[in-house]
């Protein structure tokens, strides 16, 4: 007999998280290897653009690097400096301390159809996925770039 609950729980949360990286390490020796190296650990990489009159954010990018990966998760420029190239800097600036100081090799990223996919493909990343109606009415792309 089982029973289920529907309710958010934080500690299972990660029990399960644990749980289901341990098996994933059993069932791959890729992974397995790769829990055990540097490489193998997720750390954060933000790059702030504030500005120096005001000290207010003006843009910046929160992303994490692992397994030679840059994974971008948020990119965003205050509408009022928009088209002064900042996204651009924004991305360079963490392409480059991903390459060059965490060895990362490619760069991932999610965005939606209204969002920045010419942006981004601009920068050099190409679409290798679509998600119709994600949410309804809406594309996701997901997009990679090789950084070396």
């Amino acid at each position: 007999m089982f029973r289920m609950e529907t309710e958010v729980d934080k500690e299972r949360h990660a029990a399960l998280g644990e749980r289901l990286s341990a098996a994933n390490s059993h069932r791959s020796p890729v992974l397995r290897a790769l829990r055990t190296s540097p490489l193998g650990e997720e750390v954060p990489l933000h790059v702030w653009l504030l500005d120096d009159t005001t000290g207010e954010l003006a843009g910046g990018l929160a992303g994490r690097t692992w397994a030679r990966w840059l994974h971008v998760d948020l990119l965003w420029v205050d509408d009022r400096h928009r088209g002064a190239r900042l996204g651009s800097r924004l991305l360079a600036e963490a392409e480059r301390v991903a390459r060059t100081e965490r060895d990362c090799a490619r760069a991932r990223l999610e965005t939606w159809d209204f969002q920045a996919p010419d942006f981004y493909r601009k920068q050099g990343y190409q679409v290798i996925g679509e998600v119709m109606d994600y949410p309804p009415g809406v594309t996701e792309y997901i997009l990679v770039k090789t950084l070396t």
